[in-house]
């Protein structure tokens, strides 16, 4: 069903404030509290790759709006390290082949190298480009030097895509079309819904209870000023996370991007799209999904 709220390019809060945003935003992707969530929205994302992705191993993934790192460590050793998830006898058996790993590359138009290189010192999977790239024009000495191996290229947006407008979301998936991708997945914790919206009022929440901890562990005291002395995070968090809930394209919507990108219609039409929404606390916890594979 098509939300009633249509989308809109709304309003973002100026950088100065993103550090702080990113470290909270990469926290609610990780973070796994039992009983009152199923897991954490990482592995979510790591579930729904291994599931629509048959031929997983073929392919390299590039994280085009990495940020500070976001998901993209987690997804890593979720998929790579049996003993953060459950395995089934087949996948078991295929670990013990000697298949290698998944690769993982975090890019930005912002590069934040110094949190690449702590997440590339913890992870021989995780790699980093030091120079900005441009999703919409993304260099093809990247793309083409994984294809090269025998890799396919599949492209993440993790809580990313609805920062684009029309026009250069357009441009981007036009880019991942005839620039050699083989796949793109956008992954959001929010939608157009009321449980979008109400998720962000609990994010909110979330951030009063955890603020402590993840000071110590962000090394930055500041948060916990920021939080409950003048609580700009907790009140700012919730108002950009309805502003992301307004900006959220379905998956109808970003299907009708990819199909007007300006692409030749007989390439688009080799590109197969999925959709759905993934619970990870209930009620109104979700990942919501399009994972896009070229035929």
């Amino acid at each position: 069903m098509a939300p009633l709220i249509p989308r809109m390019d709304v309003f973002e809060f100026p950088n100065f404030l993103r550090a702080y945003f990113q470290a909270a935003l990469t926290a609610a992707w990780t973070t796994h509290i039992p009983l009152l969530q199923t897991s954490s929205p990482a592995s979510r994302v790591a579930h729904l790759l291994r599931t629509h992705l048959p031929s997983l191993p073929s392919y390299v993934f590039i994280d085009f709006c990495a940020g500070g790192g976001g998901p993209t460590p987690a997804i890593e050793r979720h998929l790579n390290n049996p003993s953060h998830r459950v395995v089934s006898p087949q996948e078991e058996k295929k670990a013990g082949s000697g298949e290698p790993p998944l690769q993982f590359v975090l890019t930005d138009l912002h590069p934040h190298t110094d949190l690449w290189a702590q997440a590339a010192a913890q992870s021989r999977n995780i790699s980093y480009v030091r120079e900005p790239v441009d999703a919409s024009d993304a260099p093809r000495a990247l793309v083409d030097g994984y294809r090269s191996k025998g890799k396919k290229v599949f492209r993440l947006f993790n809580l990313a895509f609805h920062h684009f407008g029309d026009g250069l979301a357009r441009r981007i998936l036009r880019d991942t079309v005839e620039g050699g991708g083989n796949g793109f997945g956008i992954f959001e914790l929010q939608d157009r819904g009321l449980a979008g919206f109400l998720s962000c009022c609990l994010f909110g929440v979330g951030t009063l209870i955890m603020a402590p901890y993840y000071a110590v562990l962000w090394g930055a005291p500041m948060a916990l000023f920021f939080t409950y002395v003048v609580p700009i995070l907790p009140v700012v968090l919730v108002f950009d996370g309805w502003m992301s809930c307004l900006r959220t394209r379905t998956a109808d919507e970003v299907e009708a991007l990819l199909r007007t990108c300006g692409a030749e219609e007989k390439e688009i039409a080799k590109w197969e799209i999925k959709s759905g929404s993934e619970p990870f606390m209930w009620p109104v916890g979700n990942v919501n999904w399009v994972i896009c594979v070229k035929k």
